[in-house]
């Protein structure tokens, strides 16, 4: 099966592995017909085949990846999620990871290695060549989410002395260029950058040409403890395919690649959402205790933020039992609120995030947001006044509602930007605290904006 035939038959419309394909595959683990999974699996693309063994539980990937053995690439133990790379890493044998590390890029095998026990992975390392270990070790010094760990170690130099023909001679001859690649580099001997030659332009010039003619000197460096999130900004800005990665002594260590930004904007944007929504670093491969896990202690930060709420719904307890039609509505204000504020949180999230949003134009954002929820509160407040004279015929009632509505959304305007704002001010991740606090905020101020109006002027 060729892996053009296997993305017709194992995916939908939509892209999704064909519940039928995963059925047939667990039937055959199940019966242990280990010819079939190999049948079934046999040429997969390497992400397809990460997604079947995300697809399966614990037990049914050691099985699958017992059965498929030498069928495994390497490569697809970098496409599945960290927690099954960890299962998987633990599971195969040190030989097996050994010659995975061996061959894959440096980049790929310092993922691979990275969450391993300082023992076993000085085990598999044993078991490789001395260039390969060190180039290993040197990307796990380099810091978590760095561009160090993002790079490739392997990439072409030449010196500017050289012609076209040596060049092009060196790259048919050299045994250790990586299989991709699009630019070459032009250094000193001390491997100081001096700038590029593109592989285009290389092919169309005459074979005497000196390298140092066709070099382009204009150099964007990227240092190699640069964090991913900054490394990718700066690819999306200036429209980079390959970038040069520099140490502190501005010596060339590595290259990283357009395909590995598309890795990390992909891991940041998912990275926001999830903290967003408090749910933090989880997959759907993690285990029923350890997700419960990871989400019980945002749950219980919102459990005592809704006390909070709750209490100040009860300072005005003698209020709602003389008029019953305000324990209808509150809930309307306060969600409302909420809303907006989650609205302007999630945008002001994002702009700070791509860097969109920063000293120069804060002020003109704040006001713009400011204003957006002050109109909005108008236009609701209007809407909800009619909606509640004509369920309760009250019309004290239908302004302190409207009321209400207006000084919650115009505060969940205001709380929405000014709370991410602080936050990233505070070098507190605004993706991470901010709804927590935006929702507290529009709850507290629309519970009392309403109820304390109410008791005023209804009582």
């Amino acid at each position: 099966m060729s892996s053009s035939t296997a993305d017709i038959y194992i995916r939908d419309n939509e892209g999704a592995l064909l519940a039928s394909f995963v059925k047939s595959v667990r039937s055959a683990i199940e019966d242990a017909n280990f010819d079939n999974v190999r049948l079934l699996s046999q040429g997969l693309h390497d992400s397809d085949l990460a997604d079947l063994i995300e697809h399966l539980s614990t037990n049914e990937r050691f099985a699958f990846v017992e059965a498929i053995g030498s069928q495994l690439n390497p490569a697809t133990l970098v496409e599945v999620e960290e927690a099954v790379r960890d299962e998987l890493v633990v599971q195969l044998p040190n030989e097996q990871i050994a010659e995975a590390v061996e061959e894959l890029d440096t980049d790929d095998a310092v993922y691979l290695l990275e969450d391993l026990d300082v023992g076993e992975r000085q085990k598999i390392l044993d078991q490789v060549p001395h260039d390969v270990r060190s180039a290993v070790v040197r990307g796990l010094q380099y810091p978590d989410d760095s561009a160090g760990r993002r790079m490739r170690q392997n990439f072409v130099h030449v010196p500017t002395f050289w012609t076209v023909e040596q060049t092009i001679d060196h790259l048919r001859d050299a045994s250790n260029l990586p299989d991709h690649f699009s630019e070459v580099f032009v250094t000193t001997p001390s491997l100081h950058l001096k700038g590029t030659v593109s592989l285009d332009d290389l092919l169309r010039s005459s074979l005497d040409t000196a390298i140092k003619e066709l070099m382009d000197d204009e150099r964007h460096l990227i240092n190699v403890e640069l964090d991913q999130e900054e490394l990718a900004r700066q690819f999306e800005r200036y429209n980079l395919l390959s970038a040069p990665v520099v140490d502190d002594d501005s010596r060339l260590v590595g290259v990283v690649t357009v395909d590995d930004i598309v890795e990390v904007m992909a891991e940041e944007a998912q990275e926001d959402i999830f903290l967003l929504a408090g749910v933090g670093d989880e997959s759907l491969a993690d285990t029923v205790l350890r997700t419960a896990l990871g989400r019980f202690s945002w749950l219980f930060i919102n459990l005592i933020t809704a006390l909070i709420a709750s209490y100040v719904i009860s300072l005005f307890d003698a209020t709602i039992e003389q008029m019953v039609a305000l324990a209808v509505l509150m809930p309307i204000v306060a969600s409302m609120g909420g809303n907006a504020g989650t609205q302007t949180m999630t945008v002001t999230v994002r702009a700070l995030a791509t860097r969109d949003l920063g000293a120069a134009n804060a002020g003109r954002v704040i006001t713009r947001e400011t204003l957006v929820g002050l109109l909005n509160g108008i236009a609701f407040a209007i809407l909800m006044a009619l909606v509640a004279y004509f369920w309760f015929g009250s019309s004290r009632l239908s302004g302190v509602l409207a009321a209400a509505m207006i000084v919650n959304m115009f505060v969940a305007g205001i709380s929405g930007i000014l709370i991410p704002l602080v936050l990233e001010y505070r070098k507190v991740d605004p993706a991470l605290a901010s709804s927590v606090f935006v929702t507290t905020v529009t709850d507290i101020v629309g519970f009392f904006a309403f109820l304390g109006l109410a008791a005023i002027y209804l009582i």
